[in-house]
């Protein structure tokens, strides 16, 4: 695994960190960022997978076109189509006022980007959590 990927992973990790914890506090919490980070997580991972495989992308927020790119190399990932949807609205304009976000909208999309951090992480031959020996930060 080249050194891009590696810092890929790292960025990935962070981000789910980051959902993670803000799902587990108690009220009041920013469900805007859970969701954010949570789309952020599977960007970055999604692009992991495609640099390991050597396929040049566009440098995008745009899930779906970060999907059918991932399709091209594994069609096993035809079945996350509207994983990848779902997190697309939480690419760029959730940050902006005049969306709100819904606690059950939250755990959705952090339990997307659980699914598929294990998915791609298993594409990359990766344990299915570096969470418990370690984050790859620090590796």
């Amino acid at each position: 695994m080249n050194e891009l990927v590696t810092e890929w992973i790292k960025k990935a990790e962070s981000d789910y960190l980051v959902a993670q914890h803000e799902l587990s506090l108690a009220e009041p919490r920013t469900l805007e960022a859970v969701c954010f980070h949570a789309q952020q997580c599977v960007e970055k991972y999604a692009k992991a997978f495609l640099t390991e495989h050597d396929v040049e992308f566009e440098y995008t927020h745009n899930m779906l076109y970060l999907h059918r790119k991932c399709v091209e190399v594994d069609a096993e990932f035809k079945k996350y189509e509207k994983e990848f949807d779902i997190l697309d609205d939480y690419a760029v304009d959730i940050r902006y006022p005049g969306i709100s976000v819904r606690a059950e909208d939250a755990k959705e999309a952090f339990e997307i980007a659980k699914r598929l951090r294990a998915f791609i992480r298993s594409k990359l031959n990766l344990p299915e959590d570096s969470l418990k020996e370690g984050n790859e930060s620090e590796k």
